[in-house]
């Protein structure tokens, strides 16, 4: 194995955006955010991402206060600071701004002991377009379940 540990997915992304390209992004926590998010205390349901000044930064992303923690816990929903090159960064902007696509926290996972989140392009889907993937699960379902039918 490589050394990483899935914490959480966001499952909706998947549901409601066209992922396009994808990139790892380091995140600057406090201490007892990460603590937190060791016990699994964290949710990217509603989290998006937005670049200001150069720099990029995940919004909504709920992290619960550490229960052991003091007056070092931080506001649950406050903004975070992603870590990645000015590079990456302007490229991204660039795609924001020109082709109209968003950017998505996709999964927060641990790489060794660094706390690391993918960082999803993402185009939105349409209603049509949800209805189709949603009819192309129930048929794949079907096919496996006569399958499986078949083999007893």
């Amino acid at each position: 194995m490589d050394g990483t540990k899935l914490i959480t997915k966001n499952r909706q992304a998947y549901h409601e955006y066209f992922v396009l390209e994808t990139y790892e992004a380091g995140i600057s926590l406090s201490g007892t955010e990460v603590k937190s998010i060791r016990n699994g205390n964290v949710n990217l349901k509603d989290s998006w991402i937005n670049i200001q000044k150069g720099e990029i930064f995940i919004k909504q992303m709920h992290i619960s206060p550490y229960e052991y923690g003091n007056i070092f816990n931080k506001n649950a929903k406050r903004d975070r600071k992603l870590l990645m090159h000015k590079k990456e960064i302007m490229r991204l902007f660039g795609q924001v701004k020109q082709e109209g696509l968003t950017l998505i926290p996709l999964s927060l996972y641990f790489k060794k002991s660094k706390v690391k989140v993918e960082v999803g392009v993402c185009k939105g889907k349409q209603l049509h377009d949800k209805r189709a993937v949603a009819a192309k699960k129930d048929a794949n379902r079907a096919i496996d379940r006569a399958l499986k039918e078949q083999n007893r």
